[in-house]
């Protein structure tokens, strides 16, 4: 289904590099490093440095295919104009799904921090991540207008404190914490790449905005270029001075950033960190919950999801329908989270599966769709092998997309009995 636009074509290189920021720098730079240094050691390093490379072709495969097919749908819609739509559907319940647990996880570390750093209990972490997903609904429902300016501001705060605590902290970097490098084995490795998948997802949300770029043809691969060396050499120095200062371990891998901070600033570095890990965690947050409330919609209206996820607000003409099941699935995540049945170092690894699958279906439908671009289809080529190599290291996290799998195939089902009944119905009732 078409949608029309609604900005005009307003963004240049500079806003373009910092949509691609804001969107894959989130929650990831304050939770993960310190988390897989704690899980394989120093060597989670290169860990870091091989999903560095890997973003690359990937981050270039998904810019490449919304130059080509912009729509709202985002990956699904290029598996569906690839392959068939009830596979495109499959992966868009994938993306979905991922965004059922992941938009929580990132409100919950944003939280955590803010908690941490201001000196709050974990009740009030509940508080303050359900005031970041409440955020999210209401500004989607009320029609969002993010623009590259806000985006812009959260991108140079977030770069800020994370140069800022490189800087304080690599003095006190100590050579001894960097031995024995690889005390967890090469499997160790593979496990920390799989979690640090999640720091680099967010490329496809340029799905959703690149009609309003002034030139994508000439800014689309140079911004994504720009902004996968930026994100890289971030991830990449954060990791090294956590590991070099220990700033992980029982009980502060979690907030290891915060450490960082305060041994750059002291306690007043701390409560800036806390309440800018809220700012930048919000702006993710929505914009997942706009991708995912206006796929819920889009799936919908295809056939491929109960009919009242495709329901508009009168007022504002916003996927409502979409809003009210996401809301839902919020509040059940909370739940588990606060009744401790599910830690959040599994709940953060919970989507991986799901994310990465969804990936797997946009490079395999790069491969396909990219053919009149010689690079496109290389790019799309690596990035499908390397995303399978990755697949490999999720374990348990697999059980995820297998129950999603099920349930769709169990409506897939009904959906043509249904199909198949109303065409008999119909015929026997012919004169």
């Amino acid at each position: 289904m078409h949608h029309p636009k609604q900005f005009p074509a307003t963004l240049g290189l500079p806003q373009i590099i910092a949509l691609y920021i804001g969107a894959v720098l989130g929650s990831g730079i304050m939770f993960l490093p310190g988390v897989v240094a704690d899980s394989a050691g120093p060597a989670s390093l290169l860990a870091w440095v091989l999903m560095s490379l890997l973003v690359i072709p990937m981050a270039l495969t998904m810019g490449l295919l919304s130059i080509k097919f912009p729509n709202s749908g985002g990956v699904s819609h290029f598996v569906s104009r690839a392959f068939n739509p009830d596979v495109g559907s499959l992966i868009g319940w994938f993306f979905l799904l991922s965004v059922v647990v992941g938009a929580p996880v990132i409100a919950l570390v944003g939280a955590g921090y803010a908690c941490a750093a201001i000196g709050l209990g974990d009740s009030y972490r509940l508080i303050l991540a359900a005031f970041i997903l409440l955020t999210g609904i209401l500004t989607n429902y009320v029609g969002m207008k993010v623009t590259s300016q806000i985006q812009m501001a959260v991108v140079v705060t977030t770069i800020v404190i994370l140069v800022s605590a490189f800087a304080g902290s690599v003095l006190t970097v100590d050579p001894q914490n960097f031995t024995p490098f690889m005390p967890f084995g090469w499997e160790s490795v593979g496990q920390a790449a799989t979690l640090i998948f999640w720091s680099f997802l967010g490329w496809e949300a340029i799905s959703h905005i690149s009609e309003e770029f002034e030139d994508p043809e000439r800014d689309v691969v140079k911004g994504t270029m720009i902004a996968a060396l930026v994100i890289g050499v971030l991830y990449i120095g954060t990791a090294f001075v956590v590991i070099g200062t220990h700033s992980y371990g029982p009980g502060i891998s979690d907030v290891s950033l915060i450490h960082l901070i305060n041994i750059t600033f002291g306690p007043y570095g701390m409560i800036f960190a806390g309440l800018a890990a809220l700012f930048i965690c919000i702006a993710p947050v929505i914009a997942y919950i706009g991708a995912a409330c206006r796929l819920a919609y889009s799936l919908s209206i295809t056939g491929y999801a109960p009919t009242f996820l495709s329901r508009l607000s009168d007022r504002f003409q916003t996927p409502v329908g979409g809003l009210w099941f996401l809301a839902v699935c919020f509040t059940i995540m909370l739940w588990i989270f606060n009744s401790g049945v599910l830690s959040l170092s599994t709940l953060i690894q919970l989507p991986n599966a799901t994310f990465i699958l969804t990936y797997l279906g946009g490079c395999a439908a790069g491969v396909v769709l990219l053919k009149d671009r010689r690079f496109g289809m290389l790019f799309s080529a690596i990035s499908l092998a390397m995303t399978a190599v990755v697949f490999l290291f999720v374990g348990w996290t697999v059980i995820y997309p297998a129950i999603i799998t099920l349930v769709w195939g169990g409506f897939m089902m009904y959906r043509r009995r249904t199909k198949q009944r109303g065409c008999e119905e119909a015929g026997s009732g012919a004169p």
